[in-house]
């Protein structure tokens, strides 16, 4: 069976299904807020763990999870290690405030398409949804 959101993709409507996955409540709001500020882009779930964001990614297969790098009880690392390869269709972009190049090298490895430096780079987030968007359709 599809996802929900999907009806609204299938009906020719432009959707891009979010999932967010941050440790603290907070900035999964600010997070929500940014998603609901792009047209046809919405938050399908979030989560603040590892093992809850991996339940969540593979069951609602959304088009774009936004993925900090630390989080309670592990990393977005082990996220992108259990999901990335069992959700291709899936656009991860780690955000961090630990920016490092070795973190960095290890995301994408494990198949993140962004890296974003939330202290620099925290405005990208609308423009990559956008971008995701323009590619799908």
């Amino acid at each position: 069976m599809a996802p929900a959101w999907a009806a609204s993709h299938n009906a020719g409507m432009p959707s891009t299904a979010v999932y967010i996955v941050d440790d603290l409540p907070s900035m999964r709001e600010r997070l929500r807020e940014i998603v609901t500020g792009v047209a046809g882009a919405h938050v399908v779930g979030d989560a603040g763990t590892p093992a809850t964001a991996i339940q969540g990614i593979l069951a609602l297969r959304p088009a774009c999870v936004l993925l900090d790098y630390r989080l309670e009880d592990g990393t977005g690392l082990d996220v992108l290690r259990a999901v990335a390869g069992r959700a291709p269709e899936t656009t991860f972009v780690v955000l961090t405030n630990h920016p490092d190049p070795q973190y960095r090298r290890a995301c994408l490895a494990a198949g993140a398409h962004h890296f974003l430096d939330k202290s620099t780079e925290f405005h990208c987030i609308g423009d990559v949804i956008r971008t995701l968007q323009v590619t799908a359709h």
